[in-house]
């Protein structure tokens, strides 16, 4: 069939990719790029709740991208590192709906221009302030892709009531949920291939606009995910992706931890969750 020979071929071009970027990181690593991105954070305000809303803001120079969690084959996940950070006891971090790039025959995931990525704190201790320290490691790309490391250090007043118009605008512009999409149903299956498995979600839903781009994460991060190969035929939406366990060995799938990404032309969608199909 014509899509599997299409992810034998993106599978081995993801491949070849992969160890491209790790050289670039190591050949770049020491290289002053340092004004392509710089990141402030957005100390935002405490809601009626007593979880606190806050967020990092990157800024981007022209011409410059950067990846969002799920990059693709041609893109450098981003990592968060929190230590130094104070009276946090959970945090949970939220994506914009990212741009879909075509960089040199492969898709990438991310932003350019900016990015602000919402966090949902809850502190350890109600009405405190919070200290947001950390770093994140990130890849950037124009005519090179290069490594970042940004650090940022900043304390949330828990006295601060008033909404930052910045956050809550990166926040609504995250992708709709299952049943704002209106999906009906998502079954997943698995077939063997060599050194993995293939996936293949079907999607019961609405179309989400245009020329539409499945992001699948296994939600395993051991688990190497492909680039998809999506196609709609009326009201479903079918994508393939290879998965690949780092180590090379042999692993399960938790369809409840798959992570579905719908990609479209009028909006997102965020699906989480298969069954058995």
């Amino acid at each position: 069939m014509a899509h599997l020979e299409r992810m034998r071929t993106r599978t081995a071009s993801s491949l070849l990719c992969i160890a491209a970027c790790l050289g670039a990181a190591t050949a770049f690593a020491g290289d002053p790029y340092t004004d392509v991105i710089s990141v402030e954070v957005r100390p935002g305000w405490t809601q009626s709740n007593g979880t606190h809303m806050a967020a990092l803001h990157l800024s981007l120079a022209p011409g410059w991208k950067t990846y969002w969690r799920a990059p693709g084959d041609a893109g450098i996940p981003p990592q968060f590192f929190w230590d130094g950070s104070r009276n946090i006891g959970t945090m949970a971090v939220s994506w914009p709906t990212p741009m879909v790039f075509d960089q040199n025959g492969m898709r990438s995931v991310g932003y350019k221009d900016e990015l602000v990525i919402p966090l949902h704190i809850t502190p350890d201790k109600s009405g405190k302030d919070i200290r947001i320290k950390g770093e994140i490691e990130l890849g950037v790309c124009k005519d090179i892709c290069i490594p970042r490391s940004l650090k940022f250090d900043q304390w949330a007043l828990a006295a601060n009531t008033q909404p930052d118009a910045v956050i809550a605008a990166a926040m609504a512009s995250g992708p709709y949920s299952a049943d704002e999409a209106g999906v009906r149903s998502v079954t997943c299956s698995l077939s063997p291939i060599e050194g993995g498995l293939r996936l293949s979600a079907t999607i019961t839903m609405p179309s989400s606009g245009g020329t539409e781009f499945a992001v699948i994460e296994p939600g395993d991060p051991q688990i190497w995910a492909s680039e998809s190969v999506s196609e709609r035929s009326g009201d479903q939406l079918t994508a393939y992706s290879d998965l690949i366990h780092v180590s090379q060995s042999a692993f399960a799938l938790d369809r409840s931890d798959v992570r579905i990404t719908v990609l479209g032309g009028k909006h997102s969608v965020d699906i989480r969750g298969c069954s058995p199909g």
